[in-house]
């Protein structure tokens, strides 16, 4: 059986191999709208339903594709990747001290067939200093990760606490993705 990702992200693709997966990727050509007017939990969804069956529509067979979309809800407002480095510094300065939702859309697309689910975390950054988010937003780690920090790299140091799944604020539920399959008739376990 044929697993493809259908997303371009390094840390997805090290969270599937950690868990032994052997799979492609086919990057989605689908364009992340987080200014929709939806609940946050169903713009994460949607948004990876589409890339899953974006790419479902390119491969052949009886391939089972995976979509994901994370995002970063604060007071309501989406957080998504930044557009530049001026972005980067406001998100993390309305990041800084304040308890936050990491959400994580997946979609797992099989013949057809869509099964959905969404893993909510939540995150509080510490208090930071302008100069500490400048000097963090220097490292350029944060300019393709939602909310503007890495909590598997050098952001780590700017988590206070956490509560809930990891792999969700990397961007991929381990345990919401192996429901998935297992519903998609691909057993993990």
């Amino acid at each position: 059986m044929k697993i493809v990702l259908a997303s371009s992200s390094p840390r997805r693709q090290q969270l599937l191999e950690l868990i032994g997966l052997t799979f492609t990727i086919v990057v989605s050509q689908i364009e992340e709208d987080n200014a929709k007017d939806l609940p946050p939990h169903e713009l994460a969804i949607g948004q990876a339903r589409d890339k899953a069956m974006d790419v479902s529509k390119q491969v052949a067979g009886d391939a089972v594709v995976i979509g994901a979309d994370t995002i970063v809800v604060l007071d309501g407002k989406v957080f998504g990747k930044p557009v530049d480095r001026q972005d980067a510094v406001r998100m993390l300065i309305a990041l800084a001290g304040r308890e936050h939702t990491v959400i994580s859309g997946v979609a797992v697309v099989r013949g057809g067939r869509v099964f959905t689910g969404f893993s909510a975390t939540a995150v509080t950054l510490r208090p930071l200093s302008a100069a500490q988010i400048e000097r963090y937003v220097d490292t350029g780690e944060p300019m393709d990760k939602a909310g503007a920090y890495a909590i598997q790299g050098q952001g780590t140091l700017l988590v206070e606490s956490i509560n809930g799944c990891y792999n969700n604020v990397v961007g991929l539920p381990l345990v919401l993705l192996s429901k998935l399959l297992g519903q998609a008739g691909v057993e993990l376990l």
